[in-house]
């Protein structure tokens, strides 16, 4: 992923997925992404398969939303941009939908037994208010299943490098200015434009333990086989984690 050099002068933030929420919608759902379909579904399937009222926060599409919803579970999705929203409310699957921002969700204290983030603190300036309305909304001793672009092998500047300059050339993975606090607007695709926020983990756990979500374990998968396979060079990330998954506990 590249930077725009021009981004300052287009749309920005939320307004950028309004742009190109076309983007997300035919890439990364309805089964299009392995990504999704190998890893991240059914591990959202296996850690909150068991919860009655789910809040998917920045829940897209609804793809996550659908899936908790087969199970009879309440199921309730916020997203803040209407182009997600509207796909979402078309696609069904017994979830509901509301345009909400995450730093300002409208629902009282204590409405869900759990809530998912799944790739959405990335593109939240807002963090510390974020975490707090997580908190609010989450009953004691619910679950936050939380969902990041890996914050250190994830970092913006971060990629193979092929280093020609020692012999034999050797082939490592350059990790980018980790403890920066950054956002960059990328281009994902031609002509795509997404807005990042890059923190480094230690700003999640801190802000997370300050508004009362405690860690209960950690995973750091390997990409699965469907995205190695889509590229050759590819098999050469086997070791390097994509995702990273946090799953907390409100006191």
């Amino acid at each position: 992923m590249t930077s725009d050099p021009d981004s300052s002068q287009g749309p920005r933030d939320h307004e950028l997925w309004e742009v190109h929420a076309d983007w997300w919608i035919d890439g990364f759902t309805e089964g299009a992404d392995p990504e999704y379909v190998e890893q991240i579904l059914p591990l959202v399937a296996a850690e909150l398969g068991g919860f009655d009222d789910v809040l998917d926060l920045g829940c897209g599409d609804g793809q996550i939303s659908r899936l908790l919803a087969e199970s009879n579970a309440r199921v309730v999705g916020v997203d803040p941009t209407w182009n997600q929203i509207r796909v979402a409310h078309d696609r069904g699957g017994g979830a509901a939908y509301a345009r909400s921002e995450a730093a300002a969700l409208p629902f009282p204290p204590a409405s869900f037994r759990a809530v998912v983030a799944c790739l959405v603190f990335e593109h939240i300036d807002d963090l510390p208010g974020a975490v707090s309305e997580v908190a609010r909304v989450l009953r004691p001793g619910g679950r936050f299943s939380f969902f990041l672009n890996h914050p250190l092998l994830q970092t913006p500047g971060s990629g193979w490098i092929d280093d020609h300059t020692v012999d034999p050339p050797e082939q490592y993975w350059r990790i980018g200015p980790y403890l920066i606090e950054q956002d960059s607007v990328e281009q994902v695709e031609h002509g795509v434009f997404i807005r990042f926020v890059h923190r480094p983990l230690s700003r999640y756990l801190n802000t997370l333990a300050e508004h009362g979500l405690v860690l209960e374990q950690m995973l750091e998968p390997a990409p699965p086989d469907g995205f190695l396979d889509r590229a050759t060079e590819y098999a050469e990330a086997a070791a390097i984690p994509r995702l990273l998954y946090l799953r907390l506990r409100r006191t």
